[in-house]
């Protein structure tokens, strides 16, 4: 995997990049000749996508199974592609209020595509190292491409050439528009308040940095790592241009990148020495790791069996083993009980989007609804597979209470099989702020201040143990 960790490295008069270009991918010979035109094309198709019809990006940029525009490209226009698409979908809402600022009148209805090629340029003009003139003469040439643009190439050209000209002014005018969607600032309103909500906002706009999980050494690995040793345990990675398996450590299985959020979890079973742990949904095993090394005999249960194979890759590598089993969670029932379960459940990702800022255009409120409901089921099967005295840990990346905080509550009032086993702030130094009054879990994407270079900020997670009472 191909790490860029800042999204303002530069591009070339073109708008590529130029380094790491691929001779043996290139656009198709029916592509347009105009160099950097097809992935100007391929980012805007993609971003349509994304908004239009709340298709999830990653899959859409799979280098095997992606969308064909995208893996027609080589490697430094797939680059450029991903940062237009990185840039428009954290900045969207000011970017439109940018381009709405400059219009007489809004745009056509029905007029999405002219909308995605305006988009897509202003990203490049306003939040990227692209030049200018590149940006703006080929969107132009996009909108002559398209018939049902073809009439709008002039005020194209007009409001790119003005936001050219008139940039810093537009940033400033627009550096106050919450760069989220309304429906789920009100929510992060409702549960964090005003202030805080602005502050997660503001902190997705950045990219998320690089978390590993060692183990063992946090210290050392962090000297040869040029990292930072984290309050979880982990270590960080500074600001770096690369291929993570040719760092130091990793074809030895020393270590595995894994949010610093995403460690917690597993983490707080403490020792797990002597017993038999489930992994339920455990795909692409990063918990499953921690558990076998925390001493667990770990049983790791997937619904994907593809998930599982990769899964079990990733253990190899490491040189970690565990039972695997392809199966439906909730249809799940062992031979015998296990002492612990770790379920880290498919939730709406609102935490991730510094690392997916598609999350929020392809999701609305009909979604974190939906997966609630999946995730009490869960939660409350997840009870069942555990002895008396059995540990549960709950969690998933979802910011939204309805899908942790809430969920758990009307759990707990309507079952008497489950207690809550509070976590103790004085256990978690430097993340005492993320440990609930009630004892959870709750880290937002603004806590975890680094200095030194260090890329600040962490997944949002939400995290509970309870213990099985008969």
């Amino acid at each position: 995997m191909v790490l860029n960790s800042n999204n303002k490295k530069p591009f070339n008069k073109d708008g590529r990049q130029s380094r790491n270009r691929s001779p043996q991918h290139r656009p198709h010979d029916s592509a347009p000749a105009k160099p950097g035109f097809a992935a100007r094309a391929a980012a805007t198709k993609i971003l349509a996508a994304v908004i239009d019809r709340k298709t999830p990006l990653d899959g859409m940029l799979d280098a095997e199974g992606g969308n064909p525009a995208y893996r027609a490209l080589g490697e430094s226009d797939r680059a450029l592609v991903r940062a237009i698409l990185n840039s428009a979908l954290r900045h969207l809402p000011r970017i439109e209020a940018a381009i709405a600022s400059l219009l007489e009148s809004p745009l056509p209805e029905g007029a999405r595509a002219l909308h995605h090629v305006l988009v897509a340029g202003a990203a490049q003009m306003l939040y990227l190292d692209v030049p200018d003139h590149s940006a703006v003469d080929i969107a132009v040439e996009q909108a002559n491409q398209d018939p049902r643009n073809r009439r709008f190439a002039k005020l194209v050209n007009a409001i790119l050439r003005r936001i050219g000209r008139e940039k810093q002014d537009i940033l400033a005018r627009v550096a106050n528009v919450p760069a989220m969607p309304a429906w789920f600032l009100t929510r992060l309103e409702a549960a964090y308040g005003a202030d805080a909500a602005l502050r997660i906002s503001d902190t997705q706009l950045e990219p998320a940095a690089i978390d590993v999980t060692v183990k063992s050494d946090a210290e050392g690995w962090a000297k040869r790592l040029n990292g930072v040793v984290l309050p979880t345990g982990g270590v960080r990675l500074a600001a770096f241009e690369g291929s993570i398996p040719s760092l130091d450590g990793f074809s030895e299985g020393e270590w595995w990148v894994q949010d610093a959020a995403a460690s917690i979890p597993a983490k707080l079973f403490g020792s797990l020495a002597g017993s038999k742990v489930v992994d339920l949904c455990a795909a692409p095993g990063g918990k499953t790791a921690q558990l076998i090394l925390a001493g667990g005999k770990v049983t790791a249960l997937d619904q994907s069996a593809n998930r599982l194979k990769r899964l079990a890759a990733n253990l190899a590598r490491l040189g970690l083993e565990a039972e695997t089993v392809a199966g439906d969670m909730a249809k799940f029932q062992p031979e015998d009980l296990f002492d612990a379960a770790l379920l880290d459940t498919p939730c709406s990702s609102t935490g991730t989007t510094r690392r997916h800022p598609d999350v929020l255009w392809t999701k609305g409120p009909e979604d974190i609804a939906k997966l609630a409901a999946l995730q009490e089921r869960l939660l409350r099967h997840a009870l069942t597979l555990v002895k008396p005295a059995g540990l549960v840990v709950f969690s998933n990346c979802s910011l939204d209470p309805e899908e942790g905080e809430h969920l758990v509550a009307r759990v707990l009032a309507e079952t008497d099989m489950a207690e809550r086993v509070p976590i103790k702030p004085e256990e978690w130094p430097g993340l005492e702020a993320a440990i609930s009054p009630l004892g959870a879990f709750r880290t937002t994407p603004d806590m975890l201040p680094l200095s030194g270079g260090f890329a600040s900020g962490l997944d949002g997670f939400f995290a509970v143990v309870l213990r099985r009472t008969r």
